[in-house]
């Protein structure tokens, strides 16, 4: 969680492509490992956080879809300061 965001990425075999979820105030979207919007709404500003967010840990969120996909515990990803 960072600036209201709630950042979740669930460990249940999701389905491919590789994505998160973000909810802020009622607003949800789903989002590549880019930081871009694909599915549902949420305020341009804090896509602008989540994408800033997304391309610093990469990485860590595509080393967490891995998990994920074979249902495993993820690791937790720093908030954006």
């Amino acid at each position: 969680m960072f600036l209201g965001i709630i950042i979740r990425m669930y460990n249940n075999g999701e389905h491919n492509p590789p994505h998160f979820h973000a909810s802020y105030q009622g607003c949800h979207g789903v989002f590549n490992m880019e930081g871009e919007l694909i599915e549902g709404e949420m305020p341009r500003r804090q896509q602008k956080f989540i994408a800033a967010w997304a391309e610093l840990h990469k990485d860590e969120l595509l080393a967490n879809w891995e998990l994920a996909m074979s249902e495993q515990p993820l690791y937790k990803i720093e908030p954006l300061h």
